[in-house]
């Protein structure tokens, strides 16, 4: 299931800030390509954890509701100036269940049999091992 909320992103100096107003989670990175990449995994590690914690998921505001002003507003410290930064909102969207699979959870060690002369053929062809039996559980099993 798809998940989508909204991000401030601010350009600084040295690249891209990106906070999450309605999760109060931020992050950042050097290039635009890499600061949306990593609110990408930003968003589904902070909602991945939520979940893992059977905490409540916030549900994520309108995109026209988000004021940029206003998050850098809110990051100042009292009685500081207000600077001016480049800012803009921007829909971050990730499948949480898909990217666990992926980044989150950790393989486990099998070990099985098969015949010698079906291992030496494998082995002449430089399969992996591995991928293959992936690949036959996930068909089998109907699943990406």
């Amino acid at each position: 299931m798809l998940s989508a909320y909204p991000a401030c992103f601010i350009k600084e100096e040295n690249g891209y800030s990106v906070i999450f107003p309605d999760l109060g989670v931020a992050t950042c990175g050097p290039t635009l390509e890499n600061a949306t990449q990593m609110a990408v995994d930003c968003l589904a590690g902070y909602l991945y954890t939520l979940r893992r914690d059977g905490e409540d998921i916030p549900v994520p505001s309108p995109l026209d509701q988000i004021d940029p002003a206003a998050v850098l507003a809110d990051l100042r410290d009292e009685g500081e100036e207000a600077f001016a930064y480049d800012t803009f909102v921007n829909l971050i969207t990730v499948d949480v269940e898909e990217y666990a699979k992926r980044h989150f959870e950790k393989s486990v060690k099998k070990t099985l049999s098969i015949p010698a002369w079906l291992n030496e053929a494998a082995l002449r062809e430089h399969l992996n091992f591995s991928q293959i039996l992936q690949d036959a559980l996930k068909e089998r099993l109907g699943v990406q």
